[in-house]
């Protein structure tokens, strides 16, 4: 059995680039996505290749140029804090792919990895281009940036996603879960979640779990954690007195992000009242 919870492993890897999560699949266990976060120092830099993987970069917080290939994308990010709450800059790369990220200012990073296999376009995805939703009612409150979602049709494989959710709301929530390819009633696509907590020295609950229960835990989920979800359902809660950020990676064998309620907890979506 693989953990399900990553805390941060601070890694010096170059003069002033510091990794703070390397996850592969070997690590993981997960079959479609790998997430490198790291803290670049300004005027430092990172190399890296897609090789057989498509990328998402996204800017977390700072400045940074991206070059990948001919293409140059300067002076991306848009926060100092993504608690700012204000969408992000993030830059697409395909397969086979030798990229450069140049921090202007102290930045931090997460890339996003997915298996590919097509040869695309090297895109920008600016933070204007992110369509931003309010879901939920009640205590089920959340703000969404989507950056890759499945109707935007930039990358093979990658779906990407930030979500804040407020003090004493849930998120991911009531549970669903996306892990049958039955489209199309529901999608398989495995999942990460990488957790920033405001204040810092807060914390979230994140239970994954199966219907039989053969997977069943639930761990409390500090600043800067990264939960992977193989399967099953995977409901946050987020105590008061503290609000929530997380970026999801989604992929799977399609692209597609269709869920499915756990019918024990379906009605909470019906109250009137």
């Amino acid at each position: 059995m693989v953990d399900l919870k990553y805390s941060t492993n601070r890694r010096k890897i170059s003069e002033g680039v510091t990794v703070l999560h390397n996850l592969k699949k070997s690590e993981t266990g997960l079959e479609y996505i790998e997430t490198k976060v790291l803290e670049i120092e300004s005027n430092k830099f990172f190399e890296g290749n897609t090789a057989d993987q498509e990328v998402c970069i996204v800017i977390l917080t700072g400045k940074a140029t991206v070059v990948a290939g001919e293409k140059e994308f300067k002076h991306l990010g848009t926060r100092e804090n993504v608690f700012e709450k204000i969408p992000t800059d993030s830059v697409y790369i395909s397969i086979n792919e030798k990229f450069k990220i140049v921090a202007e200012t102290k930045s931090k990073i997460i890339i996003c990895y997915s298996p590919a296999k097509e040869k695309r376009e090297t895109r920008l995805i600016a933070a204007s281009d992110n369509s931003i939703e309010n879901r939920g009612i009640k205590n089920n409150k959340r703000l969404v940036h989507n950056i890759l979602p499945d109707d935007v049709m930039i990358p093979e494989n990658l779906l990407v996603v930030e979500v804040y959710t407020d003090s004493g709301n849930w998120s991911s929530y009531p549970p669903h879960k996306h892990d049958q390819n039955n489209l199309p009633e529901e999608s398989l696509l495995e999942e990460t979640y990488y957790h920033e907590m405001n204040p810092s020295q807060g914390f979230v609950f994140q239970r994954v779990y199966t219907d039989d229960l053969s997977l069943d835990e639930t761990m409390t989920v500090e600043n800067g954690d990264v939960v992977v979800v193989p399967k099953g359902y995977h409901p946050v809660g987020v105590p008061d007195g503290y609000d929530s950020y997380y970026l999801n990676i989604m992929a799977g064998p399609i692209r597609k992000w269709k869920f499915y309620n756990d019918p024990k907890h379906e009605w909470i979506l019906k109250r009137k009242d």
